[in-house]
């Protein structure tokens, strides 16, 4: 699957792809701003985990610098 179909089909169902959302920072096959995209459409679309998704927007933008995978 292209990096580029997984992420839109990760944004439209998050829940599908992460048990929680700490689990997207961990997730090395994208970049900081791919994260928090991910991040803001899972709390948009469901707010079950929406003190989750704080948290780990929160650290996202902590770390200044964009981890993405090589």
């Amino acid at each position: 699957m292209a990096k580029k179909k997984l992420l839109a089909d990760i944004v439209n169902n998050s829940a599908r792809f992460y048990w929680m959302p700490a689990d997207v920072l961990r997730d090395r096959r994208f970049g900081d701003d791919e994260r928090h995209a991910i991040l803001t459409a899972w709390v948009a679309a469901n707010d079950t985990h929406a003190a989750d998704v704080t948290a780990a927007l929160r650290e996202l933008e902590g770390r200044g610098v964009n981890h993405a995978a090589k």
